[in-house]
């Protein structure tokens, strides 16, 4: 399956995206802040990264445009998962180079659909 970076600073959050993921058979790796998630991403470069907006150090958008901005990387998909509702915030994430959003608080389900979308041959 595919290799999903979590970037997700509450815990109890990450552990249940990176089981569900694991359970639907991908290879999950994780970070706590958007400093480790982007150095993770730019070290081993995922096919999908689910970020967070409101972590540490870099918040999920700046994450986002950094990426999008390495043009050396093969680009991943990007999710943005947040609390952040606002016909604003959703044209911020898209306009540093989300590829999709879902607000939280999610069913699980809603976040597996999501990621196999993303993740679908287009």
């Amino acid at each position: 399956m595919a290799h999903i970076l979590i970037v997700e600073d509450d815990e109890d959050v990450r552990a249940l995206i990176v089981h569900k993921l694991r359970r639907a058979g991908h290879e999950v790796s994780e970070a706590g802040d958007g400093q480790d998630g982007l150095e993770a991403a730019l070290t081993s470069v995922p096919d999908l990264v689910v970020l967070d907006w409101m972590m540490p150090k870099l918040t999920g958008v700046e994450v986002c445009a950094q990426i999008r901005a390495d043009t050396t990387l093969t680009q991943p998909c990007i999710l943005l998962l947040t609390a952040k509702s606002q016909d604003s915030d959703i044209a911020q994430a898209m306009a540093a180079g989300a590829n999709g959003y879902l607000i939280k608080p999610f069913r699980a389900n809603d976040l597996l659909e999501r990621v196999e979308a993303l993740l679908a041959p287009h």
